[in-house]
């Protein structure tokens, strides 16, 4: 365990980021789950945009790459307009 009130503090700092970052990440992900289940096209290309813009704060905040939140937001975009 860290000895220094320096290092104390980051090992502090650093687990309250992984929670928020855990808790965004899988939040995402959920609605990423919850568009692709979703069966009415008009339905989601509505939600679509929303689900984008949470891939891209992740994106932002280092939560994920910048190239898989590309390749995530191309794959459901893909998904919803072959929708029938």
């Amino acid at each position: 365990m860290a000895n220094h009130k320096a290092t104390k503090k980051d090992v502090r700092q650093s687990e309250k980021r992984r929670d928020r970052n855990r808790y965004y990440g899988k939040t995402t992900r959920n609605a990423i789950r919850g568009l692709l289940a979703i069966t009415d096209k008009k339905e989601a290309t509505e939600n679509l945009p929303k689900i984008i813009a949470m891939i891209d704060k992740l994106a932002k905040r280092n939560v994920i790459h910048k190239n898989k939140a590309s390749n995530l937001k191309s794959g459901i975009a893909k998904k919803v307009n072959a929708m029938a």
